[in-house]
């Protein structure tokens, strides 16, 4: 697993759309090529996570589960 990030966000405890949406807010606020990550509860964030990443241009850098929360290494785009 990648440790290296430069923001971190917990949204754990939150449901759809909530999570991607804090997620968004705090890419805006940080710089092309830097790291978030992010740890989140909702069963369907790894889908929303995906395809959220798919659509923008922010890459999914890693992602994995330890015991039911679900943490995302986001690289925020140009």
């Amino acid at each position: 697993m990648t440790t290296h990030y430069d923001h971190e966000l917990d949204v754990t405890g939150l449901n759809c759309p909530l999570p991607i949406l804090r997620t968004k807010r705090e890419l805006v606020r940080m710089q092309n090529g830097q790291v978030l990550r992010v740890m989140a509860t909702d069963p369907h964030a790894v889908i929303d996570f995906l395809a959220f990443t798919e659509k923008t241009s922010n890459r999914m850098v890693e992602h994995w589960d330890e015991g039911g929360v679900y943490y995302f290494l986001v690289e925020k785009g140009g």
